[in-house]
């Protein structure tokens, strides 16, 4: 039996930090278009949907291709919900509709460096896994990290690490915050796509840009029309 594959757009109307987030502009388009076309181009989901509470983010989902079945909660739509209650959420409702998919991919919508490769690449990764996760090295070692204390002094987070060469550090990754693919009957399971069986989808710096402010967004753009002056898309 071919197994069904969901990817889920999580693209909620309120945002403090940049108001309409993830309908803003970005680089000549609504930044949720991006997440969308790179799911529709990926060719590996039998559907792409939105989960959001907000009609005018409904609309533009549906006209760059999107399906919105239903939308999301007030429980789901507000400064606490977590993406795994988001995407727990989604399934249910799809159950309630008769509809069940064997793997999902939760995508962000303020998330302008996917691309359809990436997002073939990490549906593929689930052959062998139960969950994937993009992540990206840290540009510096977190162990020679500084904190300043209560005094205002600098310290040394980690002092036994002072004299360690960069090179011999453990190289450690973070989160990307992009996408997550993961099997669902392991997420009902376990309430979460951080599984037992979790694989990396190593991206590069160039790939990835945390967008909470202007100043991140802004910093987005220039990256993102960097990579495609480089044909690099």
């Amino acid at each position: 039996m071919v197994e069904k594959r969901l990817a889920m757009i999580t693209a909620r109307g309120g945002s403090k930090r940049i108001p309409r987030k993830n309908i803003k502009e970005f680089c000549g388009k609504p930044i949720l278009f991006y997440s969308i076309e790179a799911a529709l181009h990926a060719g590996v989901f039998d559907e792409v949907m939105v989960s959001t509470d907000d009609e005018e983010i409904a609309m533009l989902a549906k006209q760059a291709g999107a399906k919105v079945p239903f939308m999301r909660s007030e429980a789901t739509a507000n400064d606490y919900a977590s993406t795994d209650e988001v995407i727990m959420e989604v399934l249910k409702e799809y159950k309630k509709q008769g509809q069940y998919f064997d793997s999902f991919c939760c995508i962000y919508p303020t998330a302008p460096f996917i691309t359809a490769e990436r997002l073939k690449e990490a549906m593929e990764l689930l052959d062998t896994a139960d969950s994937v996760m993009p992540v990206v090295p840290f540009s510096y070692p977190p162990q020679r990290g500084l904190i300043v204390n209560e005094e205002g002094y600098v310290e040394r987070q980690f002092p036994e690490y002072a004299t360690a060469r960069s090179q011999d550090l453990q190289k450690i990754y973070h989160d990307c915050g992009q996408f997550y693919a993961c099997r669902t009957l392991p997420f009902m399971e376990a309430g979460t796509t951080d599984v037992e069986k979790l694989v990396p989808l190593v991206l590069a710096e160039m790939e990835v840009q945390d967008i909470d402010t202007l100043e991140d967004w802004e910093i987005a753009e220039i990256k993102y029309l960097r990579r495609n002056k480089d044909g690099d898309k």
